[in-house]
């Protein structure tokens, strides 16, 4: 039998059920993913480092776990939280079992709890502190458990894209013919993002968060890419005045999600903590130069202020809000309007689909083909 685990939130709501993957304590943001799959690509997604990831879909490991789809070289959640784990991987490419590669990784995770009370009681309060607890550490009195949730740091105000960022840079090579050379600032890069552009034949020198125009300079690259990534855009100060610097030179440049939030802080725009945010691959977005509606991956609780086609100026020229959150109205993308930078919240790169948003790898392409 498994060990007794309970989910302890901030405001003293308590699920129990019972251990799954590592056995002890840990302390994060609960958050929910609405994926019916690819949770391998969420778990080790940089983005959500310091949460703890609540899995909407019932069942979580059918497909086990390989060695191919990995987003990063370890699992960045804090804990994770299901209500029915598989029995057994049913996947022709697994290697082991979810439970097997969380417990060797020290993931502590939560099953059998009714998930979809949780997400109900997320979407009401909005995200929270809260901590998982199993074997001994489940021992103590619930109001010391609570304690320990509550006296954790708060997400509101985290600086922790230099906690995933490489400590050094490297370089993937392109696929093919080489056409062009991008400097991918890492902030918390997903694996298939270089290779989404290995595929149109950039080389992408993936550099630390830190890297200073000189670094960039020294690249002698055609682009600029700023990565998706984790905790508070308003604590990026260093990343938005490189941004300001590259668009002075008149680089093109291209972002995502948490790069997203960085161009538009660096246009001006100011950001906001959500609610709840968007986590999942399955939210549909308005490209307002189009019409066109995506379907897209998603994971950020931070957003641009903004509304949907709002023009403004900015040392750079003319800027706009491109994109929009069919559902809720959240600024999805911003853009300067002669077209030489331009960013969305969402992941075109998104390994588990959907693919929808893929063309704007292309886009980018074509910039620095005009450029």
């Amino acid at each position: 039998m498994s060990a007794t685990a309970l989910m302890v939130l901030e405001d003293g709501r308590v699920f129990r059920g019972s251990a799954y993957g590592a056995t002890g304590e840990t302390l994060g943001e609960a958050v929910f993913c609405t994926a019916m799959t690819g949770y391998q690509e969420t778990l080790t997604d940089p983005s959500y480092h310091r949460q703890i990831v609540v899995a909407t879909a019932p069942q979580i490991g059918n497909t086990g776990w390989n060695d191919e789809d990995d987003e990063s070289k370890r699992i960045w959640v804090a804990g994770y939280a299901v209500r029915d784990p598989a029995r057994r991987a049913s996947n022709w490419r697994a290697t082991t079992t979810l439970p097997a590669e969380l417990e060797r990784q020290r993931v502590v995770g939560i099953a059998g709890i009714d998930t979809r009370a949780l997400v109900r009681h997320l979407r009401t309060r909005g995200s929270m502190k809260a901590g998982i607890f199993s074997g001994e550490a489940a021992d103590a009195p619930v109001e010391e458990l609570v304690a320990r949730v509550t006296g954790q740091s708060a997400m509101l105000g985290a600086d922790l894209a230099a906690e995933v960022t490489t400590p050094g840079g490297y370089t993937v090579e392109p696929e093919g013919e080489h056409r062009f050379t991008v400097v991918a600032v890492d902030l918390g890069i997903k694996t298939n993002t270089p290779r989404m552009f290995a595929q149109r034949g950039v080389r992408v020198h993936v550099v630390p968060s830190g890297i200073t125009l000189d670094g960039v300079r020294e690249l002698n690259p055609d682009g600029v890419f700023l990565s998706n990534g984790p905790g508070d855009p308003a604590t990026q100060d260093d990343a938005v005045a490189l941004t300001k610097a590259v668009l002075g030179e008149g680089i093109p440049l291209f972002g995502i999600c948490f790069g997203n939030q960085i161009l538009g802080r660096a246009l001006g725009l100011s950001t906001y903590k959500m609610k709840f945010g968007h986590r999942g691959i399955n939210v549909p977005v308005v490209d307002h130069a189009t019409g066109q509606v995506s379907i897209t991956a998603q994971n950020h609780g931070f957003a641009l202020e903004g509304e949907a086609g709002q023009r403004f100026d900015t040392p750079f020229g003319t800027a706009e809000v491109s994109h929009t959150c069919a559902n809720d109205g959240t600024v999805e993308g911003v853009r300067l309007v002669d077209g030489r930078a331009f960013s969305v919240q969402y992941h075109p790169e998104a390994a588990a689909g959907p693919h929808d948003a893929a063309y704007l790898f292309d886009r980018f392409a074509d910039l620095l083909e005009d450029s």
